[in-house]
Parts: C-alpha cells; structure tokens; sequence
C-alpha cells in the first residue's frame, strides 16, 4: 500500500507528479528545485537554490512525519559541477553532522533553469 504526499508549505508541483509517496515503511520525495513557494520564482545564486530546495525538501519530509534526520539516501543534480563546492557548503550546514548516502550528477538542464535540484528516500518513524 502506498501513500501520496502533499506538503502545503512546499511549491506545487511542475507536472503530474506527487511531492512524496510513502511505501513500505520508506518516503520516496519527488526532486526538489529551490522555487520559492510564495513568489513561485527562482533565487539568483546556486546557493540560494540549494537552500531553497532544501527548505522545500524539508517541508515535504514534515508532511509526512521525517525530519532531515529520518534521511538515508539524497540525490543532488546540478547543472554545473563547478558549483559543486557551494551545493556541498549550503548542504552541509542544512544537514548538520548525520549526513545521509548521497549522490551528485551534472545535468543538461533541470525545470524552470534551476541550477539545483535534490530528492531523497527517507524511513518513515
């Protein structure tokens, strides 16, 4: 059985997607750019996107009852590994010490000209 996630604090999604389904005691997340969900417009800095994203992240984990803490696996897509060093700052100080498995990829592109754009799998208390 599985169940669909809507986080009213996070921006809607872009298509037909959900923000998150929960399934067998795990929360799948859809990825997450940094729109801001009350301007429904993108910051200018990378490091204002993964903060953006992150925040929005956040707010789809407490839907469904996790924290940052319940998270075990992130994916983390960039547009430009140069800026991988400053998605690595901002996510870092997001995530404090516990740090999940993760991984980083370059992308031609991500939805709306993001720079950034996180996922992850959480377990769900």
């Amino acid at each position: 059985m599985k169940e669909i996630i809507t986080a009213p604090h996070a921006p809607a999604a872009l298509g037909p997607y959900s923000h998150a389904v929960a399934a067998g005691g795990l929360l799948f997340t859809s990825g997450q750019i940094g729109l801001d969900p009350d301007t429904n417009k993108l910051p200018g800095t990378v490091e204002e996107q993964a903060l953006q994203a992150l925040e929005n992240l956040k707010h789809i984990l407490a839907t469904a009852g996790c924290g940052l803490e319940d998270v075990v696996k992130t994916t983390v897509f960039v547009k430009n590994m140069g800026d991988f060093a400053k998605v690595n700052a901002v996510y870092g100080q997001v995530f404090g010490g516990a740090f999940p498995a993760r991984s980083c990829v370059e992308v031609a592109a991500l939805p709306s000209g993001a720079l950034v754009e996180v996922e992850a799998i959480a377990l769900r208390p």
